[in-house]
């Protein structure tokens, strides 16, 4: 299980460095998505991506933080 666990703290580390690209990209996944089903399935979509990229903009906020501390 390690192995697991390995791959899930690099994508962690990759995602808190690139939080802000990542978020533009959930909220063009969003976008897509919603297309695709026709807009029923908006209000489960615009939850999921607004928690995504809310978590995203911490990361990067925090991310910025540590840089300008050191």
């Amino acid at each position: 299980m390690s192995g697991l666990g390995d791959a899930f703290n690099k994508v962690k580390r990759t995602a808190e460095k690139n939080s802000e690209k990542i978020a533009e990209q959930v909220e063009k996944v969003a976008k897509t998505a919603k297309r695709k089903t026709g807009s029923e399935h908006d209000d489960k979509i615009d939850k999921a991506s607004g928690t995504a990229t809310e978590y995203l903009r911490k990361r990067a906020e925090k991310e910025r933080t540590e840089r300008d501390e050191q």
